[in-house]
């Protein structure tokens, strides 16, 4: 899926639909503060301190707070530091 651009030569499509992504929210890469590793998570709104109705193609990452997530390389749940919101997912999702 090239939505959102290469990506550094990542499979973007592969790791949204990994259950490590999470099911619900926002599709937002992230880093975690542990290991480093950025990767595609799911955050909802109230998660990144935004209001419930703001549209989140509007969103810019430094709107958008540190959340907490599971991290697989650190093996338990740590911060994530939003570095990109990816709206060419959430615009090819609302067209579905």
């Amino acid at each position: 899926m090239s939505v959102d651009g290469d990506r550094n030569g990542r499979n973007i499509e592969a790791e949204l639909e990994s259950p490590a992504a999470g099911h619900f929210g926002i599709p937002v890469d992230a880093k975690c503060v542990g290991c480093r590793r950025v990767r595609i998570k799911r955050a909802t709104l109230e998660e990144l301190e935004q209001v419930p109705h703001v549209d989140p193609t509007t969103l810019e990452t430094s709107d958008l707070t540190a959340f907490k997530h599971v991290c697989h390389s650190c093996k338990g749940t740590t911060w994530w530091n939003p570095v990109a919101v990816l709206t060419g997912l959430l615009e090819s999702e609302q067209g579905e």
